[in-house]
């Protein structure tokens, strides 16, 4: 039986969370993820998920999906290098190599999971990751695990990283692999990949990136930040659960050593059951959709310059930029998840961003927009902004 002072000690931690402003608290959506959803019977607006191509209701990818289960089965019940590994896994690993530009490409469970494995089977103590200051968690852990030295440079600051490169070259370094997520997903910023990979070849370090936020609708075909940017890198991580469907799965594309060990030593995919044929099958239908979507990529964008403006006509603050993230910044958590219940109550379904995701002081809506959000879902959206935002103060 527990104990019963360990279990005050997580009542008394759980009410000063709630007592800041800061807890979470989930929503039940009933039926599917879309550009809308319905919540406790109510049809609402959703601009807080990350199915930038409104792909996670498409008809085709669930039609996919049941024949992959159909022809391989509901599960593997086993980790690949056992009797996990079916044909369909490989297909999809290829599929996604080609897609992205790399030799070869390896499935885990999430990106969380690829990010962290990624780093200890490559690097040891005589070498160094430089590492972005606002990299995802993942990305953070993930270095953590690895005995490697560790450096951390201003976020998208190219002197920075110089100097921080010039630190581990100093320092005898070994191998030097520079860190970065692609796009920043609580800000919606790009990374200067044609800086990074400039100081890279410079000081002879390599480039890793998290595409997690870009993969299918940044760059030419949607093949990402370093598509977009025009350069390679020599490590690329990302997901199968964002605009690729919006289910599960990451991957690590790469060269072909990079791969074969980790498919020898990354832990997450050593000791994690195989993503269940469902998931790849509808992920390869996805890939079809992905590289002939350009009409999907025009829409998305349309959306969130159109949003983007109707924000700030209304008088929020919204931080700079292109990507369809667009955070409305608020300052403090309690205001935050204020608006956020005033919107729910007009019909717009979105989440509040707060300390620790985000720093202290930086609470804010993140809004994401959809390829199959219309105008006026958008006016509707404006509208409640206005509104709700008017109704808690957050605008005069």
């Amino acid at each position: 039986m527990a104990d019963e002072r360990f279990s005050e000690h997580l009542r008394a931690t759980l009410a000063a969370i709630d007592a800041e402003g800061l807890m979470k608290r989930e929503r039940l959506i009933e039926g599917a993820q879309g550009a809308h959803v319905t919540v406790s019977g109510r049809r609402m607006i959703n601009l807080c998920a990350n199915n930038y191509l409104g792909l996670a209701d498409d008809p085709r990818l669930i039609a996919a999906a049941k024949v992959a289960m159909d022809e391989h089965g509901f599960g593997m019940a086993s980790v690949r290098f056992i009797c996990g590994t079916q044909d369909l896994h490989r297909a999809l690993e290829m599929r996604l190599a080609k897609y992205l530009g790399m030799q070869d490409a390896i499935l885990f469970g999430s990106c969380f999971d690829a990010n962290g494995g990624l780093f200890e089977p490559l690097l040891g103590p005589e070498d160094a990751v430089v590492s972005d200051s606002l990299n995802h968690a993942s990305i953070i852990d993930g270095v953590r695990l690895c005995k490697a030295r560790r450096f951390r440079y201003v976020n998208g600051d190219m002197a920075d990283l110089e100097a921080q490169l010039m630190a581990a070259r100093d320092g005898g370094a070994r191998f030097v692999l520079i860190a970065t997520d692609g796009v920043f997903s609580m800000d919606g910023y790009l990374a200067d990949l044609a800086g990074i990979r400039r100081l890279a070849d410079l000081y002879g370090a390599m480039v890793m990136v998290d595409d997690c936020h870009a993969t299918g609708f940044i760059g030419p075909k949607g093949a990402g930040t370093p598509a977009h940017a025009g350069v390679s890198v020599d490590i690329l991580t990302g997901t199968l659960g964002k605009a690729l469907g919006g289910a599960l799965g990451g991957y690590v594309a790469a060269s072909q050593p990079v791969v074969d060990l980790l498919r020898q030593r990354a832990r997450p995919y050593l000791f994690s059951n195989a993503l269940p044929p469902a998931v790849v099958g509808a992920a390869l239908a996805a890939l079809d959709i992905i590289e002939g979507a350009d009409h999907l990529r025009a829409q998305l964008s349309r959306n969130a310059a159109y949003w983007r403006a109707g924000l700030e006509r209304l008088g929020f603050r919204v931080l700079p930029g292109t990507h369809p993230i667009i955070p409305v910044m608020l300052g403090e958590a309690p205001m935050a998840q204020a608006f956020a219940r005033s919107l729910d109550a007009r019909g717009v379904m979105v989440s509040a961003f707060f300390y620790p995701v985000v720093p202290r002081g930086a609470a804010r809506i993140r809004t994401q927009m959809n390829a199959a959000l219309t105008v006026g879902d958008l006016d509707f959206a404006l509208d409640a902004f206005g509104a709700a935002g008017r109704c808690v103060g957050a605008l005069a």
